[in-house]
């Protein structure tokens, strides 16, 4: 049997179990997928455990996605990011790779939006908005990061090719004249409020928010008011999970059971 799991704490909240066991299911794969929960100064005996136990595969979520760097060996896209979410261990060294970045990119390409040569604004440097700059750049994106600490978008735009940071006033400036816009951070979560100002949203762009819960943010709502394109935060969670099994297994995954899974629980 093979195993696979997310590595967490907390991770009670995590719809990837049941995400992933939708897949086995659907494959007829003996394979189950657990959550592991070790506290912060445990976090090197737990990936080292896992990999003599023999496991196939792990996620990895807050808090750990930038301390488990140095347990693995990162590819180039996660080094750049600074950030691991998806380990295989059947590579020697286990290797350490970002889906996130891969969850972005699918989202979009699967309602047709072409990147390349696009001007994009990104509200948040945290670690979506790292995994995001860097995907949409190197997408062919010209991209805005904006955040509430400038300071911190600065210094995300030194590290993203061909990017600049601002604070979040600039979003009346940048967003009416952008082809894409990403939320990359928690506004909106729970809350009918939005991180960008609703004069500036336009029918042409395409609006990606990564908040899921809920699914219809009020930045999705005026956003497709405006006739914008608009990109729920499910989609980013279901490709970045599909990525990761495509990964661990050199299997296609089975999205569409993917999809029915997460979103009867969202």
């Amino acid at each position: 049997m093979d195993v696979f799991g997310l590595l967490g704490n907390p991770v009670g909240h995590s719809l990837s179990p049941p995400m992933h066991e939708a897949v086995y299911e659907a494959l007829g794969m003996d394979a189950r997928y657990v959550t592991f929960e070790p506290a912060p100064e445990e976090l090197e005996t737990a990936v080292r455990g896992a990999a003599a136990l023999g496991v196939t595969g792990l996620n990895v979520t807050i808090p750990f996605k930038e301390d488990v760097l140095g347990l693995v060996e990162p590819d180039d896209r996660a080094a750049r990011i600074g950030a691991v979410n998806t380990i295989d261990f059947g590579t020697h060294p286990p290797t350490g790779h970002n889906t996130d970045a891969a969850g972005v990119l699918r989202s979009f390409a699967e309602r047709g939006v072409d990147l390349n040569g696009s001007e994009a604004v990104v509200v948040g440097a945290g670690g979506a908005g790292r995994a995001t700059a860097f995907a949409l750049a190197d997408a062919g994106a010209r991209v805005s990061i904006a955040n509430r600490t400038v300071d911190r978008a600065t210094a995300l735009a030194d590290d993203v090719p061909d990017a600049t940071g601002h604070g979040l006033d600039v979003l009346s400036e940048r967003v009416p004249r952008a082809d894409v816009l990403v939320n990359a951070t928690s506004v909106g979560m729970n809350e009918n409020v939005s991180p960008v100002p609703t004069e500036a949203l336009h029918g042409e762009l395409a609006v990606l928010d990564a908040v899921y819960r809920p699914l219809e943010t009020r930045l999705l709502c005026e956003a497709a008011e405006r006739g914008a394109v608009t990109i729920d935060g499910g989609r980013m969670l279901l490709h970045q999970g599909a990525a990761a099994f495509e990964r661990w297994t050199g299997r296609d995954a089975p999205v569409d059971a993917m999809e029915q899974a997460l979103y009867d629980r969202l």
